[in-house]
């Protein structure tokens, strides 16, 4: 039996002789990461909530995650604490949010009504938003990214198919009758939604260097404060607007696709997904 060599190598001990001392991170690296763990904790607390019938506080924990969801990112690149393990943790969080919790709290609201189409819905909806994450994750570590990619995303993006697909939701607070018409409708818009998620429709992202005449910012700005305002005055209406518009505006993204890259298709460019 071969007795193996002894190593070169001393590992790193402390001054107290207590044995190897631990790497220190620096406290701003895990910022981002805690953001990411409370959108973990507000979409499983809207699952619990929802199951236990109190479907508004449900909901608002789903929208708390996504605008966590929103957040977690920037204020890494802020800090400049980007790092591989929060990557991989934000891909979990997201199909939790974004894929799980709003397909049971739409079921426990509506869908199951339905019974097993309507739980059906419920899984094709979270399968696609759990496919439309790999899809993007997979297109971000492309070492070389096709010029659009800066621009338009491909499909809904899971963030916003989770405000999309609680509609129905919204609509049912504002005092819509869960009718079988209602309820089969929103089984027929839960697998439209998912199907957008993993389609290849071109979805303009307000990622591009838009600029701003300097005489339209103010307006603009007060055009954002009264949106917040009337969301939070009138949450249910602003949302379900907000949805129908986002909807309408697919046709439009797909028509700027094609006039700034119509020689171009994203098959082509997607050729490992």
């Amino acid at each position: 039996m071969e007795t193996p060599a002894p190593s070169t190598e001393t590992p790193r001990t402390d001054n107290s002789g207590r044995g190897p001392r631990l790497r220190e991170i620096p406290l701003r690296l895990m910022v981002p990461n805690l953001i990411t763990v409370l959108a973990i904790c507000a979409g499983l607390t809207g699952i619990r909530l929802a199951f236990e019938d109190r479907f508004e506080l449900a909901v608002a924990m789903v929208l708390l995650a996504a605008f966590l969801d929103g957040i977690d990112g920037r204020i890494a690149r802020l800090l400049k604490a980007n790092s591989r393990f929060g990557v991989q943790m934000d891909s979990l969080a997201d199909i939790i949010n974004f894929g799980v919790a709003p397909a049971l709290v739409s079921y426990a609201f509506l869908l199951d009504n339905a019974r097993s189409f309507g739980w059906i819905a419920s899984l094709i909806y979270a399968i696609a938003a759990g496919l439309r994450l790999a899809r993007f994750n997979v297109m971000e570590e492309r070492q070389e990214k096709a010029a659009w990619q800066s621009e338009f995303f491909v499909g809904v993006p899971a963030p916003l198919g989770a405000v999309l697909v609680l509609l129905p939701v919204y609509l049912g607070f504002l005092g819509l009758e869960p009718s079988p018409l209602f309820v089969y409708g929103s089984v027929a818009y839960t697998i439209l939604i998912g199907y957008l998620l993993v389609s290849r429709v071109p979805v303009w992202s307000g990622k591009s260097q838009t600029k701003v005449r300097r005489d339209q910012m103010l307006p603009i700005l007060l055009v954002g404060v009264l949106y917040v305002a009337l969301l939070m005055s009138y949450t249910w209406q602003v949302l379900v607007v907000s949805v129908i518009a986002y909807m309408a505006f697919l046709p439009f993204s797909a028509r700027l696709w094609h006039r700034r890259y119509g020689t171009l298709t994203i098959e082509e460019d997607e050729a490992d997904v």
